[in-house]
Protein backbone atom coordinates (compact mmCIF):
# COMPACT_ATOMS: atom_id res chain seq x y z
CA UNK A 1 0.00 0.00 0.00
CA UNK A 2 2.58 2.41 -1.22
CA UNK A 3 0.07 5.59 -1.15
CA UNK A 4 -1.17 5.32 2.16
CA UNK A 5 2.36 4.72 3.54
CA UNK A 6 2.88 7.81 1.48
CA UNK A 7 -0.27 9.97 3.21
CA UNK A 8 1.22 8.36 6.20
CA UNK A 9 4.86 10.33 5.75
CA UNK A 10 2.68 13.57 4.49
CA UNK A 11 0.37 13.64 7.82
CA UNK A 12 3.81 12.80 10.26
CA UNK A 13 5.51 15.90 8.54
CA UNK A 14 2.27 17.98 10.61
CA UNK A 15 3.57 19.50 13.89
CA UNK A 16 2.86 17.45 16.67
CA UNK A 17 1.76 14.57 14.89
CA UNK A 18 3.51 11.10 15.33
CA UNK A 19 4.03 7.87 13.24
CA UNK A 20 0.91 6.56 15.17
CA UNK A 21 -1.28 9.89 15.01
CA UNK A 22 -0.39 9.74 11.29
CA UNK A 23 -1.56 6.25 10.57
CA UNK A 24 -4.48 6.73 12.42
CA UNK A 25 -5.61 10.06 10.42
CA UNK A 26 -4.80 8.03 7.29
CA UNK A 27 -6.77 4.84 8.06
CA UNK A 28 -9.27 8.15 8.79
CA UNK A 29 -8.86 9.71 4.98
CA UNK A 30 -9.49 5.29 3.95
CA UNK A 31 -12.90 5.16 5.67
CA UNK A 32 -13.87 8.69 5.21
CA UNK A 33 -17.37 9.31 2.49
CA UNK A 34 -16.24 10.32 -0.49
CA UNK A 35 -18.05 13.62 -0.38
CA UNK A 36 -15.65 14.50 2.73
CA UNK A 37 -11.86 13.64 1.17
CA UNK A 38 -12.92 15.49 -1.88
CA UNK A 39 -14.16 18.53 0.29
CA UNK A 40 -10.84 18.27 2.65
CA UNK A 41 -8.76 18.11 -0.04
CA UNK A 42 -10.76 21.32 -1.95
CA UNK A 43 -10.07 23.47 1.59
CA UNK A 44 -6.43 22.89 1.83
CA UNK A 45 -5.86 24.02 -1.76
CA UNK A 46 -7.77 26.83 -1.06
CA UNK A 47 -5.85 27.46 2.00
CA UNK A 48 -2.49 27.93 -0.07
CA UNK A 49 -4.41 29.77 -2.65
CA UNK A 50 -6.19 32.43 -1.02
CA UNK A 51 -4.37 33.00 2.21
CA UNK A 52 -0.59 34.68 1.69
CA UNK A 53 1.32 36.57 3.86
CA UNK A 54 1.40 40.32 3.75
CA UNK A 55 4.32 41.16 1.86
CA UNK A 56 4.72 43.98 4.62
CA UNK A 57 4.28 42.72 8.35
CA UNK A 58 3.69 38.43 7.42
CA UNK A 59 0.57 38.34 8.66
CA UNK A 60 -2.01 35.73 7.25
CA UNK A 61 -4.68 37.21 5.53
CA UNK A 62 -6.85 36.65 2.70
CA UNK A 63 -6.57 39.96 0.61
CA UNK A 64 -5.35 43.03 1.89
CA UNK A 65 -3.91 42.91 6.07
CA UNK A 66 -5.97 43.62 8.32
CA UNK A 67 -3.16 44.48 10.36
CA UNK A 68 -1.46 46.94 8.28
CA UNK A 69 -4.60 48.62 7.03
CA UNK A 70 -6.04 49.62 10.29
CA UNK A 71 -5.12 53.21 10.24
CA UNK A 72 -6.31 53.01 14.17
CA UNK A 73 -3.37 51.04 15.29
CA UNK A 74 -0.80 52.07 17.79
CA UNK A 75 2.58 52.80 16.18
CA UNK A 76 4.34 49.94 17.82
CA UNK A 77 5.78 46.93 16.05
CA UNK A 78 6.03 43.36 18.16
CA UNK A 79 8.60 41.19 16.70
CA UNK A 80 7.40 37.66 16.50
CA UNK A 81 8.92 34.72 15.47
CA UNK A 82 6.06 33.23 13.63
CA UNK A 83 2.11 34.04 12.50
CA UNK A 84 0.52 31.56 15.06
CA UNK A 85 2.25 33.90 17.81
CA UNK A 86 1.42 37.26 16.42
CA UNK A 87 -2.20 35.46 16.15
CA UNK A 88 -2.04 34.56 19.99
CA UNK A 89 -1.19 38.52 20.97
CA UNK A 90 -3.93 39.72 19.01
CA UNK A 91 -6.27 37.23 20.79
CA UNK A 92 -5.58 38.68 24.08
CA UNK A 93 -6.82 41.99 23.12
CA UNK A 94 -3.85 43.50 25.11
CA UNK A 95 -2.04 44.90 22.29
CA UNK A 96 -3.41 46.95 19.36
CA UNK A 97 0.10 47.68 17.59
CA UNK A 98 1.56 46.13 14.16
CA UNK A 99 3.42 43.24 13.90
CA UNK A 100 6.69 41.95 12.31
CA UNK A 101 6.92 38.09 11.92
CA UNK A 102 10.56 37.03 11.43
CA UNK A 103 9.66 33.60 9.84
CA UNK A 104 11.69 31.93 12.74
CA UNK A 105 14.42 32.05 14.85
CA UNK A 106 18.08 32.65 14.60
CA UNK A 107 19.59 28.99 14.59
CA UNK A 108 23.36 29.02 13.42
CA UNK A 109 23.69 25.43 13.74
CA UNK A 110 21.05 24.80 11.40
CA UNK A 111 22.33 27.59 8.96
CA UNK A 112 19.33 29.93 9.92
CA UNK A 113 21.23 33.39 9.72
CA UNK A 114 19.52 36.65 9.90
CA UNK A 115 19.18 36.76 5.82
CA UNK A 116 16.74 33.35 5.98
CA UNK A 117 14.89 35.74 8.30
CA UNK A 118 12.78 38.66 7.46
CA UNK A 119 15.41 40.69 9.63
CA UNK A 120 16.51 43.03 6.37
CA UNK A 121 12.66 43.76 5.37
CA UNK A 122 12.28 44.80 9.36
CA UNK A 123 15.30 46.83 9.20
CA UNK A 124 14.01 48.16 5.49
CA UNK A 125 10.44 48.80 7.33
CA UNK A 126 11.46 50.63 9.93
CA UNK A 127 13.75 53.21 7.77
CA UNK A 128 10.40 53.70 5.39
CA UNK A 129 8.16 54.24 8.01
CA UNK A 130 9.49 54.96 11.55
CA UNK A 131 7.49 54.05 14.88
CA UNK A 132 7.82 55.02 18.52
CA UNK A 133 8.52 51.56 20.09
CA UNK A 134 9.75 47.66 18.82
CA UNK A 135 8.38 45.01 21.37
CA UNK A 136 10.62 41.85 20.83
CA UNK A 137 8.08 39.31 21.60
CA UNK A 138 10.64 36.16 20.83
CA UNK A 139 10.45 32.95 23.18
CA UNK A 140 12.62 32.42 26.29
CA UNK A 141 14.64 29.76 24.75
CA UNK A 142 18.15 29.94 23.10
CA UNK A 143 17.18 30.59 19.99
CA UNK A 144 14.00 33.22 21.35
CA UNK A 145 17.16 35.14 23.29
CA UNK A 146 19.93 34.89 20.77
CA UNK A 147 17.58 36.65 18.30
CA UNK A 148 16.48 38.93 21.04
CA UNK A 149 20.17 40.09 21.45
CA UNK A 150 20.54 40.14 17.70
CA UNK A 151 17.63 42.50 16.98
CA UNK A 152 18.10 44.80 20.28
CA UNK A 153 21.89 45.26 18.65
CA UNK A 154 20.35 46.25 15.26
CA UNK A 155 17.60 48.50 16.94
CA UNK A 156 19.81 50.25 19.35
CA UNK A 157 20.71 52.37 15.81
CA UNK A 158 17.02 53.86 15.85
CA UNK A 159 15.62 56.67 17.91
CA UNK A 160 13.08 53.87 18.93
CA UNK A 161 11.91 52.69 22.74
CA UNK A 162 13.17 48.58 22.57
CA UNK A 163 11.38 46.59 25.07
CA UNK A 164 10.86 42.74 25.50
CA UNK A 165 8.39 40.52 26.85
CA UNK A 166 8.46 40.00 30.32
CA UNK A 167 8.78 36.12 31.31
CA UNK A 168 9.26 33.98 34.71
CA UNK A 169 6.11 32.47 36.30
CA UNK A 170 3.23 31.66 34.79
CA UNK A 171 -0.27 32.89 36.34
CA UNK A 172 -1.78 30.57 38.52
CA UNK A 173 1.75 28.23 38.95
CA UNK A 174 2.89 27.38 42.06
CA UNK A 175 6.40 29.13 43.08
CA UNK A 176 7.70 25.99 44.37
CA UNK A 177 7.39 23.67 41.09
CA UNK A 178 9.41 26.44 39.32
CA UNK A 179 12.45 25.46 37.91
CA UNK A 180 15.53 27.39 38.60
CA UNK A 181 15.60 29.62 35.15
CA UNK A 182 11.86 30.44 35.44
CA UNK A 183 12.96 31.55 38.84
CA UNK A 184 15.90 33.38 37.96
CA UNK A 185 13.45 35.06 35.01
CA UNK A 186 11.64 36.46 37.20
CA UNK A 187 13.72 38.14 39.51
CA UNK A 188 15.08 40.08 36.80
CA UNK A 189 11.86 40.80 35.78
CA UNK A 190 10.32 41.80 38.40
CA UNK A 191 8.10 44.68 39.00
CA UNK A 192 8.41 47.83 41.85
CA UNK A 193 5.07 49.13 42.98
CA UNK A 194 5.33 51.93 44.89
Amino acid sequence: MKSFEELVKSFSRLPGVGFKSARKMAYFILQAEDNFVENFSKQLLQLKQLIQACPNCGFYSEGQCPICNDAGREQTICIVATAQEATAIEASGAYHGLYHILGGLLAPLDGIGPNELTIPALIKRLEENPVNEVIIATSPTLEGDATALYLQNILNNYNITISRLASGLAVGSDLEYADKQTISRSLKGRIINN
